[in-house]
């Protein structure tokens, strides 16, 4: 069990405070479809000695909300996340808002400052979060964009820079490029000075062309794996093209990077098919990798530099109330949304 923190509280005008011991959250009780959710009241979370408490401005969506409510692949529940419902009745995780009580080892954070990054439970008033997940919110972007950022960020900025280490002047593809990661991908390549090409239905074609991309291809009526034309990097967001294809479109020396765990069966998802590319990278000229996102301020304090200078910008097309939420998720699920989809709890 978490230990309270011994601390303050304030209001916005800086005034010592009680909080109020009662928050409304998006709640589920059970695994299962946007269905599950219902607005509920939920007890203002306590916070560990490394933790702070947040005022939430506005909470971001992305595909682990729905993995985690939906409790699928089934591998996530062996994986500590409960394995009849959901150990955290409250979803959410990308977060930013405005720090009212800290834990008593945290030292990053004072109260009052605005952040962003990784909490527990974000689609509520009130959500703890680790310092080692925050980073101060850059003062030229606002709560409900920068809510979006720290997830998707970090994964697009880790498989670019860490693990395909792309250079100047190298070609890549971004499979997914106006989804989440995808939005994120393709303006971090561009700011490292690849050549990025975006796959994406024709809908989306002008959100990835206004996101940086040289070059967008519909996939409904263009054959991008066809080896025709080949790149240095390939993220790959969109989980479901086989290694043989993407191999194709692969320069001899090139690296695939697969991000998305989308496709597969119910109980493992698409983690046969990046374990598939782990074991034949050995035996092939390409390098084909997978990786786990880490979640560190480390990564979200470099994304916050580029979201600062603008190399970066968070998508942000769909806002939704907290009371929404549901249909924001059913949304998701349908690929009704480009970019990213921010639950505004409160005006930022």
């Amino acid at each position: 069990m978490n230990e309270t923190a011994t601390t303050r509280v304030t209001d916005e005008a800086g005034v010592e405070t009680t909080p109020d011991p009662n928050v409304r959250a998006i709640v589920q009780d059970g695994y299962g479809s946007a269905d599950t959710l219902s607005v509920g009241v939920i007890p203002t979370p306590a916070i560990a000695p490394d933790e702070v408490l947040i005022d939430v401005a506005a909470a971001g969506l992305d595909r682990g909300v729905w993995h985690l409510m939906a409790g699928e692949p089934y591998l996530i529940r062996l994986m500590g996340y409960g394995l009849m419902r959901p150990k955290n009745p409250v979803p959410g995780a990308d977060v930013a808002g405005r720090v009212v009580a800290i834990g008593n080892s945290v030292s990053k954070f004072s109260v009052g400052d605005e952040v962003f990054g990784i909490a527990r439970g974000a689609f509520a008033e009130m959500a703890a979060a680790k310092e080692s997940k925050l980073s101060h919110r850059p003062p030229n972007i606002n709560s409900d964009v920068a809510a979006a950022a720290a997830i998707s960020g970090i994964t697009a900025l880790q498989a670019l820079t860490e693990i395909a280490a792309v250079e100047t002047g190298q070609t890549v593809l971004v499979i997914g490029a106006s989804g989440g990661v995808g939005s994120f991908a393709v303006q971090i390549a561009n700011s490292l000075g690849a050549k990025v090409t975006g796959v994406a239905s024709a809908a989306k074609a002008e959100l990835v062309r206004s996101l940086g991309a040289s070059e967008v291809i519909d996939y409904a009526t263009t054959d991008y794996l066809d080896g025709m034309t080949r790149y240095d990097v390939i993220i790959d967001i969109g989980g479901r093209n086989s290694l043989r294809r993407l191999r194709k479109a692969l320069n001899p020396k090139g690296t695939l990077v697969i991000t998305g765990g989308e496709g597969g069966g119910r109980f493992t998802g698409g983690i046969g098919r990046q374990l598939r590319a782990l074991m034949l990278s050995p035996f092939v000229s390409q390098r084909l990798t997978m990786f786990i996102s880490k979640e560190h301020h480390s990564y979200i304090d470099r994304l916050a530099a580029l979201m600062e200078s603008g190399d970066v910008v968070p998508a942000v097309n769909e806002r939704f109330g907290l009371a929404d939420a549901p249909e924001a998720i059913r949304q998701l699920e349908a690929g009704q949304i480009a970019g990213k989809a921010v639950i505004v709890v409160e005006s930022s």
